[in-house]
């Protein structure tokens, strides 16, 4: 995982952040497939682009390939989350979450010198273009629908309670180390919840590789390898984040887990 610490993210393509860190948890994962059919999608894009356009009849164009012609869109139906956010898979069903739509999405626009930056909404990633006249156009990269303000402040009071307004820095540009962390949350916990628990291990291991000493991550970690019956370590992560977080509501229940690894230990022994 010292590839990930070593990577400057916000100074290369949110794209190939996503694949690296893919790359680094997934041994399977079919990196130069994977970039082919990237590429192949850019070029596509390029070949069914009018000529003579502006930028914003050109998103307008990319909007139509991408969401109505290639019937890229939401997970629907029964699925595995994880299946949503491995780009490979994403690229294969055309379904995806916020990220992986928009990471992919992001990555065609930037090749055509489309203006278009991610945000990261108090709700999901949204993407947003500035042009000359200073409007600014926001999208969601789950279906290409233009979103408004009063819809914003709809998916705000709905996440964050009636009281909640939308505020400026909500919209602001999100730098892809942010974004690349958002994803590995997201993916660690849904690994988890599907008991795939040696990718959930790396998983965790790729989200540490930002911030090594994170007790929350920790914790999680050695949730994981209790999971695993690594019983030893497990108990060293969670130890860590009870005496880092002592005043936290779960730390109780970290304790109670500690004391029943430790109890199976005893028995087994």
């Amino acid at each position: 995982m010292s590839i990930i610490a070593d990577f400057e993210f916000n100074n290369a393509s949110l794209c190939d952040g996503v694949l690296l860190v893919t790359q680094e948890i997934r041994q399977d994962f079919p990196l130069a497939d994977v970039r082919k059919q990237l590429q192949q999608l850019v070029d596509d894009a390029r070949a069914a682009m009018p000529e003579g356009l502006n930028q914003d009849q050109q998103l307008e164009v990319l909007i139509d390939l991408f969401y109505r012609q290639w019937k890229f869109g939401g997970a629907g139906g029964v699925y595995r989350l994880s299946d949503a956010i491995w780009l490979d898979k994403v690229l294969d069903k055309r379904q995806g979450t916020p990220v992986s739509l928009g990471v992919i999405f992001l990555h065609i626009a930037h090749q055509l010198d489309l203006p278009l930056m991610p945000v990261i909404f108090p709700t999901q990633l949204i993407l947003r273009a500035d042009w000359l006249d200073e409007e600014m156009w926001l999208i969601n990269p789950l279906n290409g629908e233009t979103l408004n303000e009063h819809m914003l402040e709809v998916w705000i009071k709905g996440n964050l309670g009636l009281s909640a307004e939308l505020e400026d820095e909500d919209l602001e540009e999100a730098e892809n180390t942010l974004i690349v962390r958002k994803m590995l949350d997201t993916l660690k916990a849904a690994l988890m919840e599907e008991k795939q628990m040696e990718l959930a291990l790396r998983a965790s291991e790729a989200v540490l590789a930002f911030d090594p000493d994170d007790p929350y991550e920790i914790r999680d970690r050695g949730l994981i390898y209790a999971q695993l019956d690594c019983n030893h370590i497990a108990i060293s992560d969670l130890s860590y984040f009870v005496e880092q977080c002592p005043e936290d509501p779960i730390a109780e229940m970290i304790k109670m887990q500690i004391h029943s690894i430790e109890q199976q230990r005893v028995t087994l022994h």
